[in-house]
């Protein structure tokens, strides 16, 4: 969705107040393509600064489909996105506004604000670190991949280092019986 802002930046008391619809269906970054299953309305509140600076405020509330770090299952990540960005307009001398304490601008292009891209952005910014579907899921199987959650395999369990098995040696001499 995008939004005009030849208002805004023309007229500098202006400013835009809309609520528009969320359009991402598909979020996508370096790792692959992930779903978005459920999405809010977005809230977006546009002022003009001063020096062709436009201030950024939203909010939306969205959820992605992202695969567990150990077990691949589809995970239902939400997402609650309060947006405040402080950018430059459309300036056609680089030099007029300072870039140290301006956001980069990938969703304004000329005299329009793509929503659609300024929300995959907070959304890259937000993304977590792990995604579990349980704390104690158990992943799969490294030769069959088989997922333990849902039953065992049938495999030898060669996930011991060869180099401890001199400790494991040790081990086995002092148990107790």
């Amino acid at each position: 969705m995008l939004i005009d802002l030849s208002n805004v930046l023309s007229e500098p008391h202006r400013s835009v107040d809309e609520t528009v619809p969320c359009e991402l269906k598909i979020f996508r970054n370096g790792l692959g393509e992930y779903p978005v299953t459920e999405s809010s309305d977005v809230h977006v509140k546009i002022n003009y600064m001063e020096n062709g600076k436009l201030q950024i405020e939203g909010t939306c509330k969205l959820t992605v489909e992202i695969p567990c770090d150990r077990c691949l299952e589809p995970v239902a990540t939400v997402f609650d996105l309060n947006i405040s960005r402080i950018t430059k307009g459309n300036v056609t001398d680089e030099s007029e506004v300072e870039s140290e304490d301006l956001d980069e601008a990938n969703y304004i292009d000329g005299y329009t604000l793509d929503v659609d891209q300024l929300i995959s952005s907070e959304i890259l910014i937000g993304w977590p670190t792990k995604i579990l579907c349980s704390e104690d899921c158990k992943g799969i199987c490294n030769v069959c991949g088989q997922n333990l959650n849902q039953g065992t395999c049938n495999c030898e369990d060669t996930s011991l280092d060869p180099r401890m098995s001199v400790i494991r040696d040790v081990f086995k001499n002092f148990k107790e019986v």
